[in-house]
């Protein structure tokens, strides 16, 4: 069973699921236990961090198709 319940939390993790709401599924008193507790089952957020960046300073095509500010 322990191994399901680290299969279903790092899933979830891999997913984008929140700390937060796995905390709850899990049943844990606190978000900051899971965290230290799944901490090492989270991906690496790099790749995320620099994509979130780009597109947020990547021009937006509207509906014409045109780049606007």
């Amino acid at each position: 069973m322990h191994a399901l319940r680290q299969f279903d939390a790092s899933s979830l993790l891999d997913a984008g699921e929140s700390i937060k709401a796995l905390s709850e599924y899990l049943g844990h008193a606190s978000p900051g236990f899971t965290l230290r507790y799944y901490t090492h089952l989270m991906p690496a957020s790099e790749g995320r961090t620099r994509k979130a960046i780009d597109d947020l300073f990547r021009p937006k095509e509207g509906p014409d198709g045109l780049a606007t500010a």
